[in-house]
């Protein structure tokens, strides 16, 4: 498939514009695809600034993209792939008392973290060790007892390996697929409560409602 230059005209979209989505990359034959974001908008990328990209199907990616018609051949957008940045893409875990280290509880930074779809999507800094790769964990701990409130209680963890030689800080992006903890799946529940280890302000828990699980609330 191509765009072609009516339609951007007809869209009136402006090619200087660019806009950012956490996204899963569906594959459609080969090496061609299209992207579904977390609201379900698909993108068909009519153009490409990585014209070389090899499609992985399920692959989350943050996908930088512009604009260039509505309802095209079937997709609610045709887009301008600007660029693609792989996102890590993990599942929960569950943590023991036999391998409660592993998962470490160093403190976190965290920039921006919300439920879309069946992930919970995690922007978060950190100081990278020297000799080891740090290590982002969402895990389900089975060595406490939560509240029967009605809520999946998970644990977000760190480990950085007790390195902490690096004086500059980095950002990441981490996508855990909730499997069956997820609003599509765990119907019966009201929603997630987060515990985090916060490097600012301490253990937190942040509550996401399947309803309206845009924005945490910090209790």
């Amino acid at each position: 498939m191509s765009v072609t230059q009516s339609c951007l005209d007809d869209d009136g979209y402006d090619l200087g514009n660019f806009m950012q989505r956490m996204t899963t990359v569906k594959v459609i034959n080969g090496n061609d695809y299209y992207l579904v974001d977390d609201e379900g908008t698909t993108y068909y990328p009519g153009a490409s600034q990585i014209p070389n990209y090899i499609p992985v199907d399920g692959k989350r990616v943050w996908a930088d993209i512009t604009l260039l018609a509505d309802n095209y051949a079937g997709y609610d957008h045709a887009i301008r792939v600007n660029y693609l940045y792989d996102v890590l893409t993990k599942q929960v875990e569950k943590l023991t008392a036999e391998n409660e280290a592993e998962y470490g509880d160093d403190g976190v930074y965290i920039y921006e973290m919300w439920v879309g779809a069946n992930y919970l999507n995690v922007y978060f800094g950190y100081y990278p060790p020297a000799y080891k790769e740090a290590l982002v964990s969402l895990v389900k701990n089975t060595t406490v007892e939560n509240p029967d409130d009605g809520y999946i209680y998970l644990e977000y963890r760190y480990n950085n390996h007790g390195d902490v030689t690096s004086s500059i800080e980095r950002y990441s992006r981490v996508s855990f697929n909730l499997g069956e903890y997820a609003p599509s799946v765990a119907t019966s529940y009201k929603g997630l409560k987060i515990r985090i280890n916060s490097a600012v302000n301490g253990e937190r828990i942040l509550t996401y409602n399947f309803k309206s699980d845009s924005e945490a609330k910090d209790k």
